[in-house]
């Protein structure tokens, strides 16, 4: 892609992603938005338009000028040779998160009662008792690691209940969830990485045939079986469709949801005076989340496609070019919040953008928000005095799914 600059473009040579970035990415957030409202950085994809203020992110997450159908060349860019990730990208493409328009309404109408709040209220109970369960008996150990204990596990356990595969073997699918996710969040995926996320979806959607061949023969009220169901009324269009769903459904339903648990309860540790606050009133929880949401997003960008050529900014995007929308970025812009660095469980309007906004916005986000909500009720409960047992937390090198490989406590006295 060879973007034709104007003088009011930054042109990034230098990489903004980087192990400082990785470790906090805010200090390069805001250098991009004070330096301009539109970059050009070819990091990304081999070349890609950034933005990094809240009104211009918000705009083109609902813009539909701005498509979320990029897989195409995303995956075939990576391929050494034509039909190399063939199968891949039959899937992948199919996914809602990567559909627009109508087969994105279509299949969003099919998921949605899933995710409804009379849904939810009747999932509550369940991911109360996985949170205690994960959560009691904890306190009898010197340290522990939160996102092995309870932000890996807690995510995975629900989601497979709502699709009805309890049995499912977690380590199998977090490891495909995790190779999907390397290839999803590099700003310019290897052929390696698409490999790997090639086969983990493909291993996975074998799993799932095996669970739909099972509902054929003996339907129940989960998700599995409605979107069985949807796809013999034609809902669904066919196997690689139906399979598809089902597929982001297990990825998505908990690879943001661990991020939130562990980015979350990083933030309020390293912010003891919120915790404290939080201790004295548990009834602020929700608006914790909402909180913790825009102050470390799960998800920091997103990548659209422009449609149709257009000027934003002064500048000329064309067709087809690539637009990161920084998420992380615009949470933190003091147009939109003030003091924007600043963690306050209190905030007058937390809203954030962290699961999107407009036709795209995350399907599972009250889902997301419901066992962030759990999970922080019964550590309030059970670990009050919860500590950091190491100061210094490994984050991940994933640079849109921001997260921590480890991140160690312990119950003070």
């Amino acid at each position: 892609m060879n973007a034709v600059l104007t003088p009011s473009v930054v042109h990034h040579e230098r990489p903004i992603v980087s192990a400082a970035f990785l470790t906090d990415p805010y200090p390069a957030y805001r250098a991009l938005r004070e330096a301009g409202p539109i970059h050009w950085s070819e990091e990304f994809f081999g070349g890609a338009w950034l933005l990094s203020r809240h009104a211009d992110v918000e705009a083109v997450l609902r813009d539909p000028r701005f498509s979320a159908q990029r897989t195409g060349g995303w995956v075939n860019d990576v391929a050494q040779e034509r039909g190399e990730l063939a199968g891949f990208q039959k899937l992948f493409a199919r996914a809602l998160l990567f559909l627009d328009g109508g087969d994105h309404a279509r299949l969003r109408a099919v998921m949605q009662p899933a995710f409804r709040p009379d849904a939810l209220a009747r999932l509550r109970p369940g991911i109360e008792r996985i949170a205690t369960e994960l959560l009691q008996g904890l306190e009898q150990e010197a340290s522990f690691d939160f996102i092995e204990k309870v932000a890996r596990p807690l995510p995975v356990r629900v989601i497979s209940r709502i699709l009805g595969i309890e049995g499912a073997d977690r380590d199998e699918v977090m490891a495909w969830s995790d190779d999907l996710a390397v290839f999803i969040g590099a700003p310019d995926p290897t052929r390696e990485q698409a490999r790997k996320a090639q086969s983990s979806l493909l291993a996975m959607t074998r799993y799932l045939q095996d669970q739909l061949a099972t509902r054929r023969k003996s339907a129940g009220d989960d998700l599995l079986s409605a979107l069985l169901r949807a796809a013999d009324g034609g809902d669904l269009r066919g196997e690689a469709e139906l399979l598809a769903q089902c597929a982001m459904l297990l990825f998505a339903g908990h690879e943001t949801t661990r991020n939130l648990l562990g980015n979350g309860i990083q933030a309020l540790l390293s912010h003891p005076q919120q915790w404290q606050l939080l201790r004295q009133h548990p009834n602020r929880v929700p608006n914790a989340v909402r909180e913790l949401l825009r102050f470390d997003s799960p998800v920091q960008y997103t990548g659209r496609r422009v449609v149709t050529d257009l000027t934003l900014h002064g500048q000329r995007l064309c067709r087809g070019d690539l637009v990161i929308a920084l998420i992380g970025a615009a949470n933190r812009d003091p147009a939109r919040h003030v003091q924007p660095d600043t963690l306050d469980i209190q905030r007058a309007d937390p809203g954030a953008l962290s699961f999107g906004s407009g036709a795209h916005v995350c399907l599972g986000a009250a889902l997301a928000r419901l066992e962030a909500e759990v999970v922080l009720r019964r550590l309030l409960t059970l670990h009050p005095n919860l500590l950091f047992a190491s100061t210094v937390p490994q984050w991940g090198s994933n640079p849109a799914y921001r997260g921590l490989v480890m991140l160690p406590v312990r119950s003070g006295q």
